[in-house]
C-alpha cells in the first residue's frame, strides 16, 4: 500500500506531516513516519496498517487520519528542518 506525503488531520482534529513510509528493519512493516504540526513538533512512527485503519466514533466508522493536501515545498523544508517555524 501507498502513502502520499502531505498533510494528514487526525480523527481527533489534530494536523501531521507524513514524510514518507519507511521500513522495520526486522520484521520488514511498514511504518508511516511523520510529524505533529503542533506542541513540541516531534518525530513519530505508526505501522501503516494503523495509520490507515479507521476508527469507530458513535456507531460511525471515519478513518483514523485523512488526507488534506500535498505541502508545498517551502512547507516541506520547513517541517523537514530541526525546529519549525511557526505563524504564530
Amino acid at each position: 500500500m501507498n502513502l502520499e506525503p502531505g498533510l494528514y488531520r487526525h480523527y481527533k482534529g489534530n494536523d501531521y506531516f507524513v514524510f514518507q513510509v519507511a521500513m522495520h528493519s526486522e520484521t520488514r512493516e511498514s511504518l508511516v513516519f511523520y510529524r505533529c504540526l503542533y506542541g513540541d513538533y516531534s518525530w513519530w512512527v505508526r505501522p501503516l496498517a494503523m495509520f490507515t485503519e479507521s476508527v469507530e466514533i458513535a456507531g460511525e466508522h471515519i478513518p483514523r487520519f485523512r488526507f488534506v493536501r500535498h505541502l508545498t515545498e517551502i512547507e516541506q523544508r520547513n517541517y523537514l528542518s530541526p525546529v519549525v517555524e511557526t505563524s504564530s
